[in-house]
């Protein structure tokens, strides 16, 4: 961390094993990314609830290249174990941000879109034509729901592509 890790408590006593314990689970934050700018963590123990007793309350605030990392409230009626759950949501959305930054997201990419050019019913397999205009082999059991008898020719279908013993052969075919 570039700035000094900043630690508030408010109604609640942080004992040298409870700051030991933050400082810990924020090296552990920093040796994940290694570009946090600050952290701050605040403590506090909000009124006694009848329903749930006494309570604390931890936030975490990470100011990284780009923006900021908040973990709200995260609450326990035990000190250390709302910390711990504190920081755990933090290492999650930190990795998560690094993830986004070196591009590791997933992307979702959309299922081609071919039209059916031969169909042989009688002997379950047909032929799909792609836009860039290459051939591609599909069977009765690769399309979805069993409709096979349902496509036509000139039907737009969408389908996955993989190797098969002849070239390439359509899978999950399904009408567009």
């Amino acid at each position: 961390m570039k700035m000094p890790l900043d630690i508030s408590a408010r109604d609640v006593s942080v004992n040298g094993e409870t700051e030991e314990l933050i400082r810990d689970k924020a090296s552990k934050l920093d040796r994940t990314y290694d570009q946090i700018i600050g952290c701050r963590v605040k403590i506090d123990k909000p009124h006694r609830s009848q329903r749930t007793g006494m309570t604390y309350n931890v936030s975490i605030d990470i100011r990284v290249p780009g923006g900021e990392l908040i973990v709200k409230r995260e609450s326990d009626q035990d000190l250390r174990a709302a910390i711990t759950n504190a920081f755990e949501t933090a290492q999650r959305r930190l990795k998560d941000h690094a993830e986004r930054q070196r591009g590791e997201v997933k992307t979702h990419f959309e299922k081609p879109v071919a039209r059916v050019v031969r169909i042989f019913t009688e002997e379950g397999y047909g032929f799909l034509a792609t836009p860039e205009g290459r051939e591609v082999y599909f069977h009765e059991n690769a399309v979805l729901g069993g409709k096979f008898e349902a496509l036509s020719i000139g039907m737009a279908v969408t389908f996955n592509e993989e190797p098969g013993d002849e070239g390439a052969q359509a899978v999950s075919v399904a009408p567009a």
